[in-house]
């Protein structure tokens, strides 16, 4: 599973600007590893394909970063790049456009054991 660890940026209750985050797990490889540190936009309108934060309300409190596939009824399917079925919407369904916290930018820093 892929979880986010937040900086000094946490978003819950602060869902506009810009903040940074901490990959922790594996569930988006190859794209993101372990240790790789993002540049979050919070808040805004995602898009499918686009690479998202979301508290998922099973575990509040617990960041994951997943990739939006697509809408899924009312709400987005979201799953990690990776092939292993992790905590994504293959195990717990479609979540709610409220658990989108947030899009990532882009990469500003590779973690030490990224192998892409």
């Amino acid at each position: 599973m892929s979880r986010a660890v937040s900086s000094n940026d946490h978003p819950l209750g602060r869902r506009k600007g810009l903040g940074r985050v901490v990959v922790a797990g594996s569930s988006m490889e190859p794209t993101l590893s372990e240790g790789d540190r993002l540049l979050v936009r919070w808040g805004g309108a995602p898009r499918p394909g686009q690479i998202v934060v979301v508290e998922w309300m099973g575990r509040p409190g617990i960041l994951l970063v997943k990739r939006l596939i697509r809408r899924e009824g009312a709400g987005w399917w979201i799953e990690g790049d990776g092939e292993s079925l992790g905590n994504d919407s293959r195990s717990f369904g479609a979540i709610s456009p409220d658990e989108i916290l947030g899009t990532v930018l882009f990469r500003y820093q590779r973690g030490k054991r990224s192998r892409t």
